[in-house]
């Protein structure tokens, strides 16, 4: 039998998944934090349901204690805030005793950002990494499809190899709530796609000659998933750091993303566009590339500007009659 800590977080995430389309992703997020929330709970002898007002503000309070970040502080009281209004509407509490809290807000911090250079190593440590011709080859089309389109890590790794046929130039993506979005392909990614295809072609002639079940997913794989996982990923962009010359703690699969929109942005591109390809709901999450940017010009003229460095303007060279 169910307990009725366990029963209000299972229905709630269920409701999540059903009614928002919330991912598996952010339902285990969810998760984490509203059992850590009811851990708190059953030391104090309280559960969900008796739980005060006061009782969050502690919980709140004692998450400050642990040096948590504020981000991660925000989440979980907004994962307790929604827990709540969902108890609310169906009934389980009469009253929501988060509404009114203030979160600690986050802080702002710009995204780290890759230079065009770091990219483009990024790119050639990926096309000589593998071990064989199709890791080669699916390495780089990982990699160009990521920066040619921004998508997020989540959405590259479970493309669905049908979502790539027909039209060469763009790309169907489905992104967050099930919304999809066309995005355009650089010539590189095109390629990459193409020459990838022709090898994922011959793996799928293979499995019907075995008499295997054929994956739907662009880049398969073994595991339970049936395609590459976002942790496999992940350990994939660090190796190509790592031979590419590149601090691995500058890379993430998020960092390309960043790098994508701040790229395109640098070189002329409509922030309505970049939008509409990030796939941003709104955008003002997206005007956080215009900050960026500015920060990296404010950057290079410090870097670079002959009166930066010491305040006294470098000599320029001696102008001869012909040159006037």
């Amino acid at each position: 039998m169910q307990t009725p800590t366990f029963h209000w977080i299972s229905t709630f995430l269920e409701a999540q998944a059903a009614e928002l389309g919330a991912s598996t992703n952010t339902q285990l997020a969810y998760g984490r934090d509203l059992k850590d929330f009811d851990a708190y709970l059953d030391r104090r002898h309280l559960d969900f349901l008796s739980a005060t007002r006061g009782t969050v503000e502690d919980y709140l309070v004692h998450c400050d204690a642990q040096g948590l970040a504020k981000s991660t502080r925000a989440r979980r009281l907004s994962a307790i805030k929604q827990l709540y209004r969902f108890a609310f509407e169906e009934g389980l509490r009469s009253d929501n005793p988060a509404i009114q809290i203030s979160g600690p807000g986050q802080d702002k911090r710009l995204p780290k950002i890759l230079s065009e250079a770091e990219v483009d190593a990024l790119l050639e440590a990926a096309r000589a990494s593998g071990r064989s011709q199709s890791d080669q080859c699916r390495n780089t089309c990982l990699m160009e499809l990521l920066y040619a389109t921004g998508m997020r890590v989540s959405e590259l790794v479970s493309l669905p190899i049908a979502a790539t046929r027909g039209d060469p130039r763009l790309l169907l993506i489905m992104g967050k709530g099930g919304k999809e979005r066309m995005v355009p392909l650089s010539p590189p990614a095109r390629t990459a796609l193409a020459e990838w295809l022709v090898l994922r072609d011959r793996l799928d002639e293979d499995a019907r000659a075995k008499r295997l079940p054929l994956s739907r997913f662009l880049f398969p794989s073994r595991g339970k998933l049936g395609h590459l996982t976002r942790h496999r990923f992940y350990l994939l962009i660090k190796e190509f750091a790592v031979a590419g010359g590149v601090n691995p703690a500058k890379v993430t699969p998020h960092t390309l993303r960043h790098a994508f929109a701040t790229h395109l942005l640098a070189n002329g591109a409509d922030l309505r566009a970049i939008q509409t390809m990030l796939g941003h709901a709104d955008v003002a999450t997206t005007e956080i590339y215009t900050h960026v940017l500015e920060e990296r010009l404010s950057e290079l003229v410090l870097e670079h500007h002959p009166l930066a460095k010491d305040g006294t303007r470098k000599p320029m060279g001696k102008i001869t009659s012909e040159g006037q």
